[in-house]
């Protein structure tokens, strides 16, 4: 039985040299590959596939997401998240959203192809680092709202343009940055949205 993959990656020398890798494994073939998050849909929609191997951060939807939107249009297509970026908060996000397994691009292409073999089957892998990073790191201590504001924030946004584009008046939002810095030991907004960001919270 042959296994049938989508690949994406925004990155194409990556993501050409891994499809040969793992098409040269005898029960896998990539049968369809994307640079995006919106091509990774649509490829996974157009085509009969599998396993979904998906790079976290893509242009458009990131990995999660992808993921989630497939779910959503009722595509059950497992879905192997690969990163350089594996944050305790992705990590979180991804099991939440149903991603059955999670690895830094550190993975050798005979792990990486062992676990696809393990999520079609219908069992799970996590990096076994990433798991104990997450677990040490516990749970975002921000609010949904509050991790959203920061987010907006990331780009040193003044609040003027923050409150418009979150549809809040600039008291709130003040409210939520200095909520956020309180809560993330910050010493101002830009240090709370580093934090944040370096966590995987935002």
């Amino acid at each position: 039985m042959t296994i049938r993959l989508l690949l994406a990656d925004d990155e194409h020398l990556i993501r050409t040299a891994l499809a040969q890798l793992l098409d040269l494994e005898p029960d896998l073939t990539v049968v369809t590959q994307a640079a995006s998050g919106d091509e990774a849909i649509a490829m996974a929609l157009k085509h009969d596939v599998d396993v979904a191997v998906l790079d976290l951060q893509m242009p458009g939807p990131d990995g999660i997401a992808v993921a989630e939107r497939l779910a959503g249009a009722g595509r059950s297509i497992p879905v192997v998240i690969v990163t350089s970026h594996g944050r305790p908060g992705h990590l979180k996000r991804a099991l939440a959203a149903g991603v059955r397994g999670f690895l830094p691009k550190t993975t050798s292409a005979r792990t990486l192809a062992e676990v696809v073999r393990k999520v079609h089957a219908g069992g799970r892998h996590v990096d076994p680092e990433l798991a104990a990073e997450a677990i040490a790191a516990g749970d975002s201590p921000l609010t949904p709202r509050e991790a959203d504001v920061l987010e907006l924030a990331v780009d040193g946004a003044p609040v003027d343009e923050i409150a418009e584009r979150a549809s809040l008046s600039p008291g709130t939002v003040r409210n939520y940055l200095s909520s956020a810095v309180t809560k993330l030991g910050a010493a101002n907004r830009h240090d709370a949205c580093a934090i944040a960001r370096r966590m995987g919270w935002i």
